[in-house]
């Protein structure tokens, strides 16, 4: 990698921008990077940091800081542009950090989001884009130089203190900067990885052996008794052994269950043998004891059936003239039944005569018959009469209709007539109404192309009156900047003619006796000059000329806000005149103007909104005008229709009366005369049909009686009164024979008692006592109940005892791979960390690696070192333990002077200088055959020279300048005095007031 140019705008202490030539700073090999303290050179290695990965290095990457240059204008943005060849293509990347910027429209500032280019060069098509996305720019510079950010910090910006303190720091020190140059991740991945199985495997080893203890315990509860005489677990979970106690404890938990099971069964067998004598004793005592009683019973239900014997043969009779009685019943109910029907009849003829005339109250069915038929053909010689009436009602409605409807076209005419009057003025008005609405639009449409810019102009004057009072007040602090100005700038001026005078006295102060004078050279210092009443020192100086700077920078600001205020009132007013210069343009007069044309257009607009409105009423009265003429004609024409539909109406009723009177006679109406006549028709016909029915129900009655007569007689009653009170009902008879069936199987089922010789056997022997018997069974099978129990309680546990130990032996037979893997990784995850017994060294896996890139460091900084000290140091590597920390990444020098073998700490400045300059000049050689080989042609050194003495000067250079072979350029960056001179290609970094700036220094 090459570096050609590089562009700073706006960076660190650069406010402007800055042009860096490293072409013809390389073409001597090896350039001074030189300057004042505080100039900003290490801000150009920041800024080839920047353009390569987008940041500066990390310690000077702090939060909050700010990349962009405080003595940069504001509308000049921060850039940095490096030009670089790198993998065999010339790029040139440029970058901007994110950074406020000036608003486009309006005041303040608006942060301005980082952004990134990067172009290629193509002999034949010259530069060329090649992205802008910060992700691939990144991707694609860090996959060509190899390195990340910080390896390209050590590698090619060697910071020599951190290489110092690299020497002098412990092993866990020099472990975080090689981890961080040589990306030994994965290795401490691994470790982690291994820790990370190993606790996994961990886990699952405790969560079997914990499954295995759940089951002892499950085995302990369910084995009870037996449990307690086996010897109780130790072991914890994960400790070896726990499996094998479990299995070994389950075993004998079972063997003594088996045994108790045993002794259950004996116990099941002895309890069985009892309670069956019990049972057999219990069940002799009580038949003896129910045959004594069914015998003592059956003489009881004897004794009760002899007193029921009356009762048994009242039954008896009774029902037997009952059931004669029911051969008359038929008869009865017949009789009954006709009867009835005759009271009925009676009672219906009765009703019927009442409502006929006296004359006709004794007349028999003919003649009533007689009379219906008569009135009956009178009746249907009314139905042509009272058609003839009905239809002249409907006339008299329908003349009523006519009536209704001239009197509604009437009204409809009149008011037609009324309207079409003032239809011409009415058509007048709403033309009118769109005329002035048309006129109304015209009027809105001007008045808003008049209203916007009174409203602008009155805008503008409010903000012109209010900058008038910003541009007084920014005009009054320019004054006091300008008069801050001025009194900083004598008091800093008074105190260095003040400082001027004592300097003597400042230099004095920093003589060291023994060593020259910095003015005159001599190492003697007789009369020392002492500072005087009042001496202002450096810092006083400094501080006078950073108020006076800043009073400067205050002023400035002042003068640029009063521009820019002055240019917003200038365009404020010219905004607020409008076209015309000479109009008027106060706030007020301007507001009035606004009103009075606002008014005015919201009223124009009021009216023009009118206009639809106006053409629809228009639309909808010319409809209405034609409705109505329509109307009119049409009223008229119906009113002629009626008055030829009432003549003929009235013809036709003037026919009908004549008809109509004759037929209703004295009645009003002919359906009157009509009705009477149904009525007295169907009171006849009521009162034949009810004398028929009164005469045929007494002859049934009469066939009735002579029937009952001659039944009751062959039944055997003298009168069919007495069969009548002989009648029982069903229930009745049911009830007595029930009564009757009830003592019959009574003494039935006495008379088979009686007979049992068993019975009457026990009665003979003495009284029976079940309950002494029923005692000693309930013992028995008390006896019997606890033997099963603790025989089923036995068996179960046993089975649960099989089936919780058969688990078990599979628990442990699954954990035996999981316990193998787990021992496995163990010592795997030991060793990689350091502490296993394996490990000798307690060296964890990242530490072993780091050593050997240590060691290979080590070699390529000897060859180096040798050569600096005049071959008396040589860098080894040690992985030596000491004070009981692990061991692998000591550092030890070899002095040849004396052969013996120290610590690094132990270097002087000088020799720390060099010996890490050559650590660090070695470990850029192993990072960059790390990252793949790639060619670094450019490199810089920062700082450390000032403690070299000059022979040790001369061949620390001799050293740097060997690595200009093969086109290598070194760069140097130093404030040594001693160096300008040895060194005659320089770039010098000039501080000044508005910022730094480079200079090419070239042989």
């Amino acid at each position: 990698m090459r570096l050609h140019r590089l562009s700073i705008t706006a960076f660190g202490p650069f406010g402007a921008t800055q042009e860096v030539d490293f072409d013809a700073l390389s073409s001597a090999g090896l350039f001074l990077l030189h300057g004042p303290t505080g100039a900003g050179k290490t801000s150009v290695l920041d800024a080839v940091c920047f353009a390569l990965y987008g940041a500066v290095p990390g310690a000077r990457q702090s939060p909050g800081a700010s990349l962009r240059s405080d003595h940069a204008p504001v509308d000049l943005p921060t850039e940095v542009q490096l030009e670089l060849t790198v993998g065999g293509r010339r790029l040139e990347v440029t970058r901007s950090p994110a950074q406020p910027r000036p608003k486009k429209r309006g005041d303040g500032f608006t942060m301005e989001k980082a952004q990134s280019r990067l172009r290629g060069y193509d002999p034949e098509r010259g530069w060329h884009a090649l992205s802008k996305s910060h992700q691939e720019i990144g991707e694609e510079l860090t996959q060509l130089i190899g390195m990340s950010r910080d390896q390209f910090c050590q590698v090619v910006l060697l910071p020599q203190g951190d290489f110092a303190r690299f020497l002098r720091s412990d092993a866990e020190a020099r472990g975080k900067l090689l981890g961080r140059l040589f990306d030994t991740r994965r290795f401490a991945a691994v470790e982690e990885r291994l820790a990370e199985l190993r606790r996994g495997a961990e886990a699952k080893v405790t969560a079997a052996d914990e499954r295995i203890l759940a089951l002892a315990q499950r085995i302990a509860q369910a084995a009870g008794p037996a449990g307690a005489e086996a010897t109780p677990i130790a072991a914890r979970p994960g400790e070896p052994g726990l499996a094998e106690a479990v299995l070994e404890w389950a075993a004998i938990a079972r063997s003594t269950a088996r045994e108790r099971l045993g002794i259950a069964h004996r116990v099941v067998a002895w309890a069985e043998g009892r309670q069956r004598e019990a049972r057999h004793a219990l069940d002799a005592v009580r038949e003896l004891a129910r045959l004594q009683q069914r015998y003592e019973e059956t003489r009881l239900r004897s004794a009760a059936l002899e007193k029921r014997r009356p009762e048994h043969d009242r039954c008896q009779e009774e029902l037997d003239r009952a059931r004669k009685a029911d051969r008359v019943a038929p008869a009865l109910e017949l009789r009954e039944e006709a009867e009835r029907a005759h009271r009925r009849a009676a009672d219906a003829l009765g009703r019927a005569r009442s409502l006929l005339t006296p004359e006709l109250s004794d007349a028999g069915a003919d003649q009533l018959a007689e009379l219906e038929s008569k009135f009956q053909q009178e009746l249907y010689a009314l139905d042509v009469a009272r058609q003839a009436e009905e239809r002249s009602a409907r006339i008299d409605e329908e003349r009523v209709r006519l009536n209704r409807e001239a009197q509604a076209d009437d009204e409809l005419i009149r008011e037609a007539d009324v309207w079409l009057a003032d239809w011409d003025t009415t058509r007048a008005a709403l033309k009118g109404r769109i005329d002035a609405s048309q006129e109304a639009a015209t009027r809105a449409e001007q008045l808003a192309g008049l209203l916007a810019p009174a409203r602008r102009r009155l805008d503008a004057a409010g903000r012109r009156d209010a900058l008038a009072t910003d541009v007084q007040q920014a005009e009054e602090r320019l004054t006091g900047a300008r008069e801050q100005e001025l009194d900083a700038r004598k008091s800093w001026l008074d105190l260095r003619e003040r400082r001027l005078r004592g300097i003597a006295a400042e230099l004095a102060a920093g003589l060291v006796a023994g060593e020259p004078c910095t003015v005159c050279g001599s190492a003697d210092h007789p009369v020392p000059a002492s500072p005087g009443d009042g001496h202002v020192d450096r810092a006083t100086e400094e501080r006078a000329l950073a108020a006076q700077q800043s009073a400067e920078e205050a002023r400035a600001r002042a003068e640029q806000h009063l521009g820019l205020v002055r240019e917003r009132h200038a365009a404020a007013e010219t905004e607020a005149r409008g076209d015309d210069p000479s109009a008027s343009s106060t706030v007020a007069e301007l507001g009035e103007l606004v009103d009075r044309l606002t008014g005015e257009h919201a009223e124009a607009h009021r009216l023009a909104a009118a206009t639809n409105p106006a053409r629809e009423a228009l639309t909808a009265a010319e409809r209405e005008h034609t409705e109505r003429l329509e109307q009119r004609q049409q009223a008229h024409g119906r009113m002629s229709a009626r008055t030829a539909a009432r003549e003929a109406l009235d013809a036709e009723q003037a026919r009908m009366e004549e008809q109509i009177a004759a037929a209703r006679g004295e009645s009003p109406s002919v359906a009157a005369h009509a009705e009477r006549l149904t009525r007295r028709v169907a009171r006849l016909a009521d009162a034949a049909e009810a004398v028929r029915t009164e005469q045929d129900a007494a002859q049934r009655r009469k066939e009735a009686d002579d029937r009952l007569s001659d039944a009751a007689f062959r039944a055997g009653f003298d009168t069919p009164e007495a069969a009548a009170a002989t009648l029982l009902d069903a229930a009745a008879q049911r009830d007595l024979q029930h009564r009757i069936d009830t003592w019959q199987a009574e003494a039935a089922a006495v008379a088979d008692r009686r007979a049992e010789r068993d019975a009457r056997e026990a009665a003979e022997q003495p009284t029976a006592q079940p309950s002494s018997a029923q005692g000693e069974f309930e013992t028995a099978e008390w006896l019997l109940r606890e033997a099963s129990s603790a025989l089923a309680a036995a068996d179960e546990r046993c089975g649960e005892l099989t089936r919780l130990s058969r688990q078990a032996a599979d628990e442990v037979r699954r954990l035996g791979p999981v316990r193998q893997e787990y021992e496995r990784i163990a010592r795997l995850a030991g060793l990689a960390a350091g502490t296993s017994a394996d490990n000798e060294r307690k060296m964890r896996l990242e530490a072993y690696v780091l050593a050997a890139r240590l060691e290979q460091v080590a070699a390529a900084a000897t060859a180096r070192l040798q050569r600096m000290s005049s071959g008396r140091y040589t860098l080894v590597h040690s992985d030596a333990r000491t004070g009981g920390r692990r061991a692998g990444l000591g550092l030890h020098v070899v002095d040849a002077w004396t052969g013996s073998e120290r610590d690094t700490a132990t270097l002087s400045g000088g020799e720390t200088f060099f010996a890490s300059l050559a650590l660090a000049l070695g470990l850029a050689d192993v990072v960059t055959e790390e990252a793949g080989g790639v060619r670094l042609d450019t490199l810089f050194i920062d700082e450390g020279f000032g403690s070299l003495d000059d022979q040790t000067l001369d061949e620390v250079l001799d050293v740097l300048d060997s690595l200009r072979e093969r086109d290598r350029s070194v760069g140097i960056v130093s404030h040594v005095a001693d160096l300008r001179r040895r060194i005659p290609v320089r770039l010098e970094v000039v501080k000044e007031r508005q910022g730094s700036s480079v200079r090419h220094r070239l042989a």
